[in-house]
């Protein structure tokens, strides 16, 4: 697993170069915006349970054909591996986002998912549509913008991140969107 520093290194290492310019004020940036990446990933994985279990169910309202006899997403045992499912997509683009990388999604999680989800018989557009429906909620928080559940037990406001957060939910939604085309 990478970071962005570790990455900086490595590319400044293969150009047997030092680390300076473009990296360095990357860097810096990536310094600055330390808080505000920590409270997004906060805001996310302190929602992960209803952030997944809202995209799983947003999923099968568009295609109830899942939870019938034969579905993907029948009996509850597939079900179960459905939302671990989530949970583990949602855990990695989670890691990404708080080491500025995605080399740990990518080698962790999208190595060979689409091929795996292809062998288990898992319908590939299902799974992407949930994927898609775990981006918009997640970059809600990031944005502060999620008031759906707000004032109910099933929401957990954390501290959000203050000022512009469009460069930082725009790295969380790339992510969402790398284990989008990983499953096309």
């Amino acid at each position: 697993m990478l970071d962005a520093f570790s990455r900086a290194v490595i590319n400044a290492d293969s150009k047997t170069a030092c680390i300076g310019g473009e990296e360095l004020a990357s860097l810096r940036s990536f310094i600055a915006q330390g808080n505000k990446r920590l409270d997004a990933v906060n805001a996310i994985a302190s929602n992960a349970s209803c952030c997944v279990s809202d995209a799983i169910a947003g999923m099968i309202c568009e295609n109830t054909g899942l939870i019938q006899a034969g579905g993907n997403c029948y009996p509850n045992r597939r079900m179960a591996a459905c939302l671990r499912d989530g949970e583990i997509i949602l855990r990695y683009v989670t890691y990404a986002l708080l080491a500025g990388d995605a080399s740990v999604l990518d080698d962790r999680c999208l190595n060979g998912l689409k091929e795996t989800y292809v062998a288990l018989g898992v319908p590939l557009q299902s799974a992407a549509r949930a994927v898609s429906i775990m981006k918009a909620i997640c970059v809600a928080h990031i944005n502060n913008t999620n008031k759906m559940y707000e004032g109910t037990s099933k929401f957990r406001k954390m501290d959000t991140p203050q000022g512009d957060c469009s460069a930082l939910s725009a790295e969380c939604a790339s992510y969402f969107d790398r284990v989008i085309a990983a499953l096309s």
